[in-house]
């Protein structure tokens, strides 16, 4: 359920309701009063193909109790925008329209993204309230700071929709990694040739980067190491950007120590130019064969390197997938690969899905097909929040 009250900032729930449909939730939508003013029911019914519920006494034609009908079967509630006025009464017990009457009736978890001035943000009752309600098990996604809507400039601003979606997501997701420090390369290196031309691959980081967002979804602490990308960070990940592959392996050493978890999903590249230039090769002046040398095998390091971790492995093939995948796993030391055939339509890089086999040292192989790469991180971590048990 999607709660909207009355401030300036309801039109940005618009655009929650489309990101959480996107994301493949079902959404119901209760209003205030006050935020039917700013944006119609009509409009939340034509995007959410829901009824809206937000004046029990005009739907007069309704056969149910309003605000206990949308409550029944949620899974979630988020109130984005929420008033001083609505985190106000929530705290107090108070019902006395229909979406705080729906929150009363709630049996499931609840976000609240408060929305106001930053000195009506600031008041110490407010505060009271918002702490009161994070004791109840509330989770608050704290407004940002910035121009407000009176002009003037504070903490106060509506958090970003993906913010909020992605503490919706956070909500929903088993805690199965609670306190458990998790290590994620992503993205590829680039190897300089000269100062303009580098040797890299086309790794977009998606995969890397859904499995940071996964694991902070389910309460680990997420380092996220990745090469150059497009992508931004997940919120609440702490984010080391590098180029090299050289630069990759300082980071990854750095902090594989304190990492219980390490997922290594990085396309690293395996070779670079043996001789780098400074300035601009011109064309006419170039040599006919660029030599190559390998660079670090971070993975391999690692699977050498004393410490008590769970290390996984990713590994892109083209063909002999599975014979190639169990090699690598034994010779690199590894509680568990992942495997992908990127000849496969759909499953190679640049793409949003992907289809791949998870193998254990213990022999298991888990076929999982073509899916979002949202999904794929999912499973992957289910297996690895299993074998942390073992």
């Amino acid at each position: 359920m999607l709660g909207v009250s009355g401030s300036i900032a309801a039109y940005k729930a618009l655009d929650i309701l489309r990101r959480l449909q996107e994301e493949g939730a079902s959404v119901r939508v209760a209003m205030t009063k006050n935020a039917a003013h700013f944006v119609s029911p009509m409009t939340f019914l034509t995007l959410s193909r829901h009824p809206v519920l937000w004046d029990e006494f005009r739907d007069s034609g309704r056969s149910d109790i309003g605000h206990i009908a949308i409550t029944e079967g949620l899974d979630l509630a988020v109130i984005a925008p929420a008033t001083a006025n609505v985190i106000g009464k929530l705290a107090a017990g108070i019902a006395d329209d229909a979406l705080t009457s729906a929150l009363l009736a709630l049996e499931c978890p609840l976000v609240i993204a408060p929305a106001m001035n930053d000195r009506m943000y600031r008041n110490p009752v407010v505060q009271r309230n918002i702490g009161f309600l994070r004791e109840q098990g509330v989770r608050f996604v704290d407004p940002e700071e910035g121009p407000l809507a009176c002009g003037a400039i504070g903490q106060g601003r509506l958090a970003e929709t993906e913010r909020i979606v992605q503490e919706v997501a956070s909500a929903l997701s088993p805690r199965s990694l609670a306190g458990v420090t998790v290590l994620i390369t992503a993205g590829p290196t680039r190897e300089p040739i000269d100062a303009v031309r580098f040797i890299s691959n086309p790794s977009t980081g998606r995969m890397g980067f859904a499995l940071a967002e996964a694991a902070r979804n389910r309460g680990a602490d997420v380092i996220l190491i990745s090469g150059p990308t497009e992508l931004t960070p997940p919120w609440g990940v702490s984010h080391v950007s590098v180029t090299t592959a050289a630069e990759m392996r300082r980071a990854v050493m750095d902090s594989a120590g304190k990492a219980r978890v390490v997922i290594m999903a990085a396309a690293v590249s395996d070779f670079r130019s043996a001789e780098r230039s400074e300035g601009k090769i011109k064309k006419e002046s170039a040599p006919e064969v660029l030599r190559l040398e390998r660079t670090e095998d971070i993975l391999l390091e690692l699977g050498r390197t004393p410490g008590k971790r769970l290390l996984v492995g990713f590994a892109a093939e083209t063909d002999s997938v599975i014979q190639n995948a169990r090699q690598k796993l034994k010779q690199k030391n590894l509680d568990m690969i992942v495997v992908n055939d990127i000849t496969r339509q759909g499953a190679g890089f640049g793409t949003d899905t992907n289809a791949v086999t998870v193998l254990d040292r213990s022999g298991a192989v888990t076929d999982l097909p073509l899916m979002k790469k949202s999904e794929v991180a999912a499973r992957i971590l289910d297996n690895v929040a299993e074998l942390l048990q073992k």
